[in-house]
This record gives C-alpha cells, sequence and structure tokens, in this order.
C-alpha cells in the first residue's frame, strides 16, 4: 500500500515538473518571440517598466479621478467656465505659434540663407531669448507698459495694454520664437544645393525654387518646432497668470487653491483631451509624406544676395533680438542694480538658491540614472514593449506641471503620505516633468556607439545590465551629462509644481520672483531672474552646439 501511494506521489511529482517545464518552454517562447533581437536581462526590463509607470502616474491617476467628479460638476463646468476656457487657450495657442513660427523662419532664412554683417553672431544672439523665463518676460513688460510703468512716466499714458490677449500673445511670442529658429536653421544648414541646382537648370525662378523646392524640405523642421510652441503655450502658467489672462493651466491652478480638486481633475481632463488632439492634427497633416535628400555629394546650399532688402532684414533683426532679449535684460540689469544696493543679496537670497539647487540637482542625478535603461532598451531591444515604455516615460512632458503636481498630491496623500510634505516631492515633479530631455542627450549618444561593441560585452559573458553601466556609459557619459545640466536648468525655472507642492518655509527662486513681483518689489525680483538667465546658458550652449 506505501509502495502504491509512493509510487503514485513520484508520478504525480513528474506530470507537475513536466507542466512547469511546459509553462517555463511556452513563456520563454513568448518572451522572446516578444524582442526583434535576444531578449534583454529581466532586471533591465523590471528597471524600465517600473520607470515608466511612474512617469505617467500623474496622467492615469488625473483621468481616473475625473471619472468620479460626478456628472454634475461635469454639467457645470461645460456649461460655464470650460467653453470660455478652450476659447482662451486655443485663440492664444494658434496666435502665438502662427507669430513665433513666421519670425523664426524669418530669421533662420535671413541668418543661415542670405548675405548679412555678422551671421555667426546672430546664429547666438537670436537663440539668447530661449534662456529667458516666460514668466521673467512678463515681469519686464509690466515694468515698461504696464499701468504706471516706464513708458507711462515718460509719455503720460501707456500706449499699449499689455494686460490684455495681445499682450500675453506678445510676450509668449518673444520668447518662444527660438524654437522654431533653432531647429529651422538647422534643417537649413543640412540642406543640399543639388536640388536647387536641377530646378535652376529648368528654369525655376529665385523665388519659385524657394516656395516649390526650399520649403517642402523644411517642412518638417517648421513643423517640429511649430509643434514645441504650441505645446509650451499650452502648458505656460508664470506669464499667462502674471499678466492676468485666464487659461486651462491658471484655472486649474486657482481652482486648487480654493480646494476644489474635483473640479480641477475634471479641467485636467479637458487639457489633456485638447493636448492629445492638436497632437493628432499635427501628426494626420504630416500624412504619409517625407522629405529624404538621396543624394550622395552633399553640397552647401548658395548664399543669397539681399540687395535692397539689406537695411530692413537688419532692422528686423535688430527690433527682434531687442524686444525679445535687450530689453528685458536691461531692466532686470537696472532692477538688480537697485536691489543689490537695498540689501537684496542678503542671506535669504542664497537660502532660496541653495533650494533651488538641491531640489533640482536630485531631479537631474536621478533622471541621468533612469533614462540610462530607457534609452538602451529603446536602442538595444527594439519592440512594441519598449515603444510603449518609451511613450509612457515621455507622458509627463506634455502636461503642464499643474497637471504633475495634481497627479503627485493625490497619489502621495492617499498612498504615501509619510513623504507629503516633503521637498521630495518637488524633486519627483521635476523628474516626471523633464525625464524626457535627459532621454534625449543619452539617445544622440547612444545612436553612435555600435551594437557590435555591446555584442563583444555579451560575449564574454556580461548581462545586458552590466553592459549598460560597464561599457556603454562610459562612452556615452558626454551625452548623459548634457541631459542632466538640461534638466537641471529646467528645474531651476519650474514655477507652478513649486508653487503647489512646496511644503511651508521652503522657496525657490522661481517662487520668489513669482511671489516679490507680484508685490512689485521688483528690486528683490531682479537679481533672482538673472541668476536663472544665467544658470541657463549652460544647456543653450549645448543646444547650439546639436542643431
Amino acid at each position: 500500500m506505501n509502495n502504491k501511494l509512493s509510487s503514485n506521489n513520484n508520478l504525480s511529482h513528474k506530470i507537475a515538473r513536466s507542466n512547469l517545464r511546459a509553462i517555463s518552454s511556452l513563456s520563454n517562447k513568448y518572451w522572446n518571440k516578444l524582442w526583434k533581437r535576444e531578449a534583454p536581462h529581466f532586471l533591465l526590463v523590471l528597471i524600465t517598466t517600473v520607470t515608466s509607470l511612474v512617469m505617467a502616474l500623474p496622467l492615469f491617476y488625473v483621468v481616473y479621478r475625473s471619472f468620479f467628479a460626478g456628472k454634475d460638476r461635469w454639467m457645470r463646468l461645460l456649461d460655464t467656465r470650460i467653453p470660455s476656457l478652450l476659447n482662451n487657450t486655443l485663440s492664444l495657442t494658434i496666435v502665438v505659434t502662427f507669430s513665433a513660427t513666421v519670425i523664426g523662419v524669418l530669421l533662420a532664412f535671413l541668418v543661415e540663407r542670405c548675405e548679412l554683417p555678422g551671421k555667426k553672431m546672430w546664429q547666438w544672439l537670436l537663440a539668447l531669448p530661449l534662456v529667458i523665463p516666460p514668466y521673467v518676460g512678463a515681469v519686464t513688460y509690466i515694468i515698461v507698459m504696464g499701468p504706471r510703468g516706464w513708458l507711462f512716466q515718460w509719455l503720460g499714458q501707456s500706449p499699449f495694454n499689455i494686460y490684455s490677449f495681445w499682450g500675453v500673445a506678445f510676450v509668449l511670442t518673444m520668447f518662444t520664437y527660438p524654437y522654431v529658429f533653432l531647429i529651422t536653421s538647422s534643417a537649413i544648414k543640412k540642406m543640399n544645393a543639388n536640388y536647387e541646382n536641377a530646378a535652376r537648370s529648368l528654369g525655376l525662378s529665385t523665388g519659385e525654387i524657394l516656395l516649390k523646392v526650399s520649403l517642402p524640405l523644411l517642412r518638417p523642421a517648421i513643423g517640429a518646432g511649430a509643434i514645441l510652441v504650441a505645446l509650451y503655450v499650452l502648458s505656460d502658467f508664470g506669464a499667462v497668470a502674471m499678466l492676468r489672462y485666464t487659461t486651462f493651466t491658471s484655472a486649474i491652478y486657482y481652482q486648487m487653491g480654493s480646494y476644489d480638486n474635483l473640479s480641477a481633475t475634471v479641467l485636467s481632463m479637458v487639457f489633456i483631451i485638447l493636448t492629445i488632439g492638436i497632437l493628432f492634427l499635427e501628426s494626420k497633416t504630416k500624412g504619409k509624406q517625407r522629405y529624404v535628400q538621396m543624394s550622395s555629394t552633399f553640397k552647401q546650399v548658395d548664399i543669397l544676395e539681399l540687395k535692397g532688402f539689406k537695411i530692413p532684414a537688419i532692422i528686423f533683426i535688430f527690433l527682434i533680438f531687442g524686444l525679445s532679449f535687450l530689453l528685458p535684460i536691461t531692466v532686470l540689469l537696472y532692477w538688480a542694480r537697485q536691489g543689490v544696493m537695498l540689501g537684496a543679496l542678503d542671506s535669504r537670497f542664497w537660502v532660496y538658491a541653495l533650494n533651488s539647487i538641491k531640489v533640482s540637482s536630485i531631479a537631474a542625478i536621478a533622471s541621468m540614472v533612469l533614462s540610462l535603461p530607457i534609452v538602451y532598451m529603446k536602442s538595444r531591444y527594439p519592440s512594441r514593449y519598449t515603444t510603449i515604455i518609451d511613450k509612457l516615460s515621455y507622458s509627463g512632458y506634455s502636461l503642464p506641471g499643474v497637471i504633475v503636481a495634481l497627479g503627485i498630491i493625490f497619489l502621495f496623500n492617499q498612498y504615501i503620505p509619510w513623504l507629503y510634505g516633503s521637498y521630495i516631492l518637488i524633486s519627483v515633479a521635476y523628474i516626471i516633468r523633464f525625464l524626457p530631455q535627459s532621454l534625449q542627450g543619452g539617445e544622440s549618444s547612444l545612436s553612435l556607439v555600435s551594437p557590435r561593441i555591446d555584442e563583444g560585452a555579451r560575449s564574454l559573458g556580461y548581462p545586458s545590465w552590466k553592459v549598460l553601466f560597464k561599457v556603454i556609459l562610459p562612452l556615452i557619459a558626454p551625452g548623459v551629462l548634457a541631459g542632466g545640466a538640461l534638466v537641471f536648468v529646467s528645474s531651476l525655472k519650474e514655477l507652478p509644481a513649486t508653487l503647489i507642492l512646496r511644503p511651508p518655509g521652503f522657496d525657490t527662486l522661481a517662487v520668489r520672483v513669482w511671489v516679490d513681483a507680484g508685490e512689485s518689489l521688483y528690486h528683490m525680483a531682479a537679481p533672482a531672474s538673472l541668476f536663472l538667465i544665467l544658470v541657463s546658458l549652460i544647456p543653450l550652449k549645448w543646444m547650439l552646439n546639436k542643431y
């Protein structure tokens, strides 16, 4: 009897082991089939999966919470606030995107294609407005054009109402056109003159060549710059709030200030749908068109003579540079001098600077570490899975800091209360917002490293995670550090997420600019603004080298 029981147990164990081996074999088969090449190490997959989910959690949670806001709240907002917010936000986005695109393309064409004195200098100078946060630019124009500003003191009246739709559109245009200028300039430098020469040999005039040959080749670059401007305007909070113009981002912020978080989630949901709609519309306008330069012999495009248009072109360039950089910097230097004389650079200023550097450094270091596995997986193990991970990791970049902060508040308040109310939450928001900048820096460097280096390391017995940190990281370190520098500076300037998530008594330079400027203490706001601008020159140098 015992022998029979023992035999049955052995048979059961054999069947169980056989089933486990079959399941394991089937799992491995599907796991390996998921990847176009060999499967990555499980630890690498785990790290990238967790990172991407954390990056997308605020988005998912805000969407989830909006469904529990209640039908009455949805209908009330749809009947009252949402239509006006849609009108304000869309009209501002359209006007600023159009204006910044026209200015950016014209400046890129004049600097890169036309015979102008100081071409190299203008390539640098016209990109400088990018280092001025729009909320700082708004402060300078309030000082100049406000109801009691410099123009009022000189002329006895203000000829232009800065607290208006056109005032907001003007300020945002002046500080966003460099996105289009930089990307379009880069595309012009890479254009092959052979296509224009072929068109000229067919009898086309210079104007026809520019419209029918050059413009189609530049269209992807112009579109990329325009969508960056549109997304920035959609997510901007500081400038629109400073100039008392209401869009979705400022409405969400003030809704949270009145402790009506459910209404804030409803507005956030509408904003997310609006953003997705704009991205979808942009992708549909591209269609299946592709503009590829097939010639193997590259020739630099010809420089055009402006002739009678040279003086107007120089005046136009000076005007844009003066309005977007010289005037704001002059105003800040004037008030910074007043502030230094009145003791603005006291111990509190350096505490604010230290706070800014602390939370931004945490975000930059964490972003560099977290971006490495994602970049490596995307490059070396392409699949649908890595595509999903990549998209999730970029989700926070298309959202304003207000919505990211809203999602973080819900999550940490309910599930991680011991961290709620600490400055760590600010760094988490920065990571979610700006991790894609670190990803871009790593991707650009890794694309130059041959996959054969990885294969050689793996042939020596290194797992994929060890190849990444021991072999690949030393080779792509400059790009990773450049991406980290971008995250650091973007975090220094981030305003809405910091305003919402900062614990009591924890102020940063961006917050002090907001608070002091709101109280018309311009001598206090100017030194902090200049500090942010000077530090922002670091990533600008990297971008100019890249483009």
